[in-house]
């Protein structure tokens, strides 16, 4: 009963850690690039904060804007870029893939559609499980239609004439088959 009552606390307190530990990976990740992709369009941030950097887009055509590199319609080869600044130099391996015809989904739209499809489930298990309460304890058989009372006798078996009983006075037939052992 204890467990029953402590695991909601238990998973408050798992996302509260992890969103701690998040935020500190924010602050740590100050010194990698931000890639941002919209459709064709792929917009490259780099990590130096000082003004005046130099892009070496390796054989690629961009805008330059800042700090950032933006690459029109990208075609989704892997390419080589880097940043510099003095001799601070920083590297980056692009291998983003992109889609003309994509659509863009949000977290907010992927939990709506989420949250949708298990309401829409719950809905279907409480109305299976309200039009099923009435038929508890009957059994249904395929063929059988007609309705039965309480401990109805039934006819007895047809008898198979190739397979009759032996009857008293009857054992002189079978008296010459001899018992095998087994």
């Amino acid at each position: 009963m204890r467990l029953e009552r402590s695991l909601p606390l238990l998973g408050l307190l798992l996302c509260a850690v992890g969103t701690t530990a998040q935020q500190e990976r924010k602050l740590s990740s100050q010194g990698e690039f931000l890639v941002e992709i919209s459709g064709t369009t792929v917009t490259i941030t780099c990590p130096l904060e000082d003004e005046g950097v130099k892009w070496d887009p390796s054989g690629r055509r961009g805008d330059i804007e800042e700090r950032k590199f933006i690459i029109k319609d990208h075609d989704s080869t892997p390419a080589n870029l880097s940043c510099s600044f003095g001799n601070k130099k920083r590297k980056l391996y692009l291998n983003a893939r992109v889609c003309a015809n994509c659509e863009e989904l949000d977290a907010l739209t992927v939990a709506g559609i989420i949250t949708a499809d298990l309401l829409i489930t719950l809905g279907v298990l409480i109305l299976v499980y309200y039009f099923s309460k009435g038929r508890k304890g009957r059994a249904s058989a395929g063929g059988d239609s007609r309705p039965r009372g309480p401990k109805m006798q039934r006819p007895p078996p047809v008898p198979n004439p190739d397979y009759e009983p032996i009857r008293k006075g009857q054992r002189e037939v079978y008296a010459g088959l001899e018992s095998r052992g087994f």
